[in-house]
Order: structure tokens, then sequence, then C-alpha cells
């Protein structure tokens, strides 16, 4: 991918902290503070139904218990996923990959699409995400870029899907990581913040890989990475931050 399509600030989740994670009015929030670029969470569900959420588990941001991935969708669709943010927030549904792409696509956003399997699902789950996600922005002039800790899910997009663009996410560098990137002809590296340096910096670009940072929330700490020449700021701060 030589020419770079996306904006270099990218909302967390739609709207960072500001609204429930994951959910269709965190990314209606975000794109009112100027953000046209989000990320979100894609998992499956055991009906193979794409949908938005986190955790392996749906205590944390939903009213529901158990595991998400092993819960049909019509059970899932159900489920609260805003009271436990806000009381504005109540009622607030799980959304499904295809409504989000179809509020991206209606207004012009970019998105980034993490991969994030129920352990044991990697495969299916990257199948999916990628087989879905090719159709639904099939024709789009800017593909959403696929990313994922799981380096099994991307393999597995990659194989239904060549032509999205991939990036390996990485909280550390695990011995190995660079190489698996070039393996998986990934456009970019997403990783933890604290990892950019000018060396790691240098060692993707001179790849031709672009440098991505997550999750940024420091005045410090985004000018560092703009001075390092680093392509793209994952932020919950979308109340902060003036994206450009």
């Amino acid at each position: 991918m030589t020419h770079w399509p996306y904006p270099r600030w990218i909302a967390h989740r739609g709207a960072g902290k500001l609204a429930p994670e994951n959910t269709l009015a965190a990314f209606e929030l975000g794109a009112t503070h100027g953000f046209r670029m989000f990320e979100c969470d894609a998992k499956l569900s055991a009906d193979g139904v794409v949908f938005l959420m986190h955790d392996a588990t749906l205590e944390r941001t939903t009213n529901g218990k158990g595991i998400g991935g092993e819960q049909s969708w019509q059970a899932l669709s159900q489920l609260d996923a805003g009271s436990w943010h806000s009381r504005r927030y109540a009622g607030e549904p799980l959304p499904t990959l295809e409504a989000l792409a179809g509020f991206c696509l209606a207004h012009g956003h970019h998105l980034n699409i993490e991969i994030k399997p129920t352990p044991g699902t990697e495969t299916t789950t990257g199948e999916a995400v990628a087989r879905l996600a090719a159709r639904l922005w099939q024709g789009a002039k800017v593909p959403p870029l696929l990313t994922s800790f799981q380096p099994e899910a991307l393999a597995a997009a990659q194989a239904v899907a060549p032509l999205l663009p991939r990036g390996l996410l990485v909280d550390k560098l695990w011995h190995g990581w660079f190489e698996k990137a070039l393996e998986l002809d990934c456009v970019a590296v997403v990783a933890n913040y604290a990892l950019w340096d000018a060396v790691t910096v240098s060692q993707v670009h001179g790849a031709g890989l672009r440098c991505l940072s997550y999750t940024v929330n420091d005045l410090d700490a985004a000018q560092h990475l703009l001075a390092l020449g680093t392509d793209g700021i994952i932020t919950d701060r979308v109340d902060f931050f003036t994206p450009a």
C-alpha cells in the first residue's frame, strides 16, 4: 500500500470513554468530535454473526452473563450495552459489523476492525470478519484495515480476502514479531505506543510498513510519536485531541 489512505487520528472503540464502547452511539459521538476513522472490536456469535464487543465475556459492558461468542445473535441483540456506562445510554444495543459498516460508508468514515476472537476461534473469526468486510466494502474507495493480536486470525483473513489491508497488533516486541508482520503481508504494525522509538520506526518504515499506536491519551506521548514520524494514533481522548 504505497498510498496511505487513512487519517492519522483514530477514535478508540468509537468515542473512547465518552460513550459505551463499540456501540453505534459511540461512533456517532466520535464523528461529532471530528473524527473520521474509528477502531472497533469484532467477534463471532455462536451462529456466525459478526458483532462488536471487546471482552470475551459479557459482564463488563452488557447486562448479560457468560461468553459472548457462545451465545446466539438473537440473544446478544437483546442485551443492554449502554447502562453500564451511564443512564443516558440505557438500552443501547450491541451492533453488528454490518450496521457499523452502513454508518461508515454512508458518511465517508474509515474503519480499523480489530479481529477479537473468542479464544479457540481464531481461524473461524478471522475468516468470517474478512469475508464479511470484503463484501460490505466491495467497490469502496478505501477498504477497512483489519488488525489483530492473533497471527492465526490475520492469516485466516489473508486467505479469504487477500486484498484487504492487514496490521499486526503487538503489546510487546516478542521474538519474531517483525518477521510475522512481513509473512502476513501486513501494511502496518499497530503497537503499544511505548514500544516506538527511532529504531523500531526505522525498521518498520524501512520495510514499507506503517507505524500505528494505541492507546494514546497523553499530549506528551502524542507529540513524541508525531516527532518520530509515526502514521496513526488511536486515542480515547476524542474530546481533547483535534483530528487532522
